[in-house]
């Protein structure tokens, strides 16, 4: 690979177009559990998180699920895990710079719902009366 074709910027993604990864990635980081566990990793930042508190700090995730968030978050270089050798093992997330960059969007996100949550609420509670 040139130096040239190195330091390129990489090609932005169509959100229309079906075979486009950004769909992939989307559904990825859309999620409610990504969105906590980015900013339970962010409020830590530079530090790191056991799982066991992240576990702690985002009621109503299951063991299960966390760790496929969390799996995903490191697929995708958002995150990094190490895990200390002892009994049983410590394993430890840390969000990356990419990561970082990714929590002041889903900041806004999450703002936006909390501020119109009741609104939202009202427009389902009309479209299910009118429904009836």
């Amino acid at each position: 690979m040139t130096s040239q074709a190195k330091d390129a910027p990489a090609a932005r993604g169509d959100l229309f177009d079906p075979a486009c990864p950004t769909r992939r990635l989307l559904d990825r980081i859309g999620t409610k559990w990504t969105s906590m566990a980015v900013k339970v990793l962010a409020q830590a930042a530079p530090g790191e998180v056991r799982f066991a508190e992240l576990l702690r700090r985002m009621p109503g995730v299951s063991q299960k699920m966390l760790s496929a968030t969390l799996r995903s978050l490191v697929r995708d270089g958002l995150a990094e895990r190490r895990v200390e050798p002892s009994v049983p093992p410590a394993v430890h997330y840390r969000l990356t710079p990419l990561g970082l960059s990714l929590d002041s969007v889903l900041a806004a996100v999450r703002d936006w719902a909390e501020e119109h949550m009741a609104e939202v609420d009202r427009a389902n509670a009309l479209s299910d009366r009118q429904e009836k």
